[in-house]
């Protein structure tokens, strides 16, 4: 899953997220947390973005219900496409499944083009399949003109501070 928020007070809203992936299933993996800037949509501010692996016994579809639902829970609304969100969960693979359905494609369509999914998605699963049929090893050396600054230390458990260690 990838996290991101803009809005509000980003940190508490991943944090947020988090506690609500872990109620769907085992949490593998929290990469670190990056700072971006928006792809996309009206002007807005930068983002807070991570991504988490999970292991799950929902179906796509439940878990696409499930991040809809915590995301709700975080008064997030979708009233402008691309727009500033409080929290905003992505289904970005599962397994090695192709997924296209009117509400849902997995893996991701867009995720190879973002730098701010694949730079986090490299510390947790840098081999997994994307919808271009490329790794985010792979991926990554096209996303270069992208800003992103990682933050230093474990942002979940509150000792995060905001630094330039990741300049990528």
């Amino acid at each position: 899953m990838a996290l991101g928020s803009n809005l509000g007070d980003r940190l508490r809203q991943l944090r947020a997220g988090v506690e609500g992936l872990r109620r769907l299933g085992d949490v593998l993996a929290v990469s670190g947390l990056y700072e971006t800037e928006p792809v996309g949509g009206p002007t807005q501010g930068r983002y807070l973005n991570a991504v988490v692996l999970i292991d799950t016994d929902l179906d796509p579809e439940e878990l696409l219900d499930a991040l809809h639902a915590i995301e709700g829970s975080s008064e997030r609304t979708r009233d402008i496409r691309w727009g500033p969100r409080t929290l905003d969960l992505d289904l970005i693979t599962f397994g090695n499944r192709r997924i296209s359905l009117p509400h849902l494609e997995v893996p991701h369509p867009r995720a190879h083009e973002r730098r701010f999914v694949l730079a986090p998605l490299l510390e947790v699963a840098p081999d997994v399949t994307l919808a271009d049929g490329s790794t985010p090893v792979e991926a990554i050396g096209s996303t270069l003109s992208q800003a992103i600054h990682r933050w230093e230390g474990s942002w979940v458990d509150g000792s995060s501070r905001l630094g330039r260690e990741a300049d990528r």
